[in-house]
């Protein structure tokens, strides 16, 4: 994949998405891009967000109510949710084809995507209450 402009701004974007260990919002984006690009505003980075999720290099991750994230992992996988921190984790786990049971249990319908979230706890947050 070729990005269409690969400004300095787009660029720092992408590669600060792809070295975080989690699942950044644009605000956490914003803090980082500035330490490489110190006048990029929060509008640029907003654009550039959409740029690069509608170009097929990050994948917003919403929920209702709050920030959405962004995941530069493309492979298909999962998340966890930590129900204490709010951390995001990524779960490789193999599922059935949810979308072919949704259309065999509703034949009227069109499922497009399926989207799989677990809850749970994170490892730290899991250790800690062992600790």
């Amino acid at each position: 994949m070729a990005l269409k402009r690969l400004t300095r701004q787009r660029k720092a974007i992408l590669e600060v998405v792809r070295q975080a260990r989690h699942h950044p919002d644009a605000a956490w984006i914003y803090q980082e891009v500035r330490k490489r690009v110190p006048k990029v505003s929060l509008g640029t980075i907003y654009r550039n967000l959409e740029a690069l999720v509608a170009e097929g290099y990050l994948v917003p991750i919403t929920k209702a109510g709050e920030a959405t994230r962004y995941d530069a992992n493309l492979h298909p996988h999962h998340h966890l949710v930590c129900e204490a921190c709010g951390a995001i984790v990524d779960l490789e786990v193999d599922l059935p084809d949810l979308r072919a049971l949704a259309r065999e249990a509703h034949p009227g319908v069109e499922v497009r995507e399926a989207e799989v979230t677990f809850k749970g706890l994170c490892p730290a947050c899991k250790a800690a209450l062992k600790g």
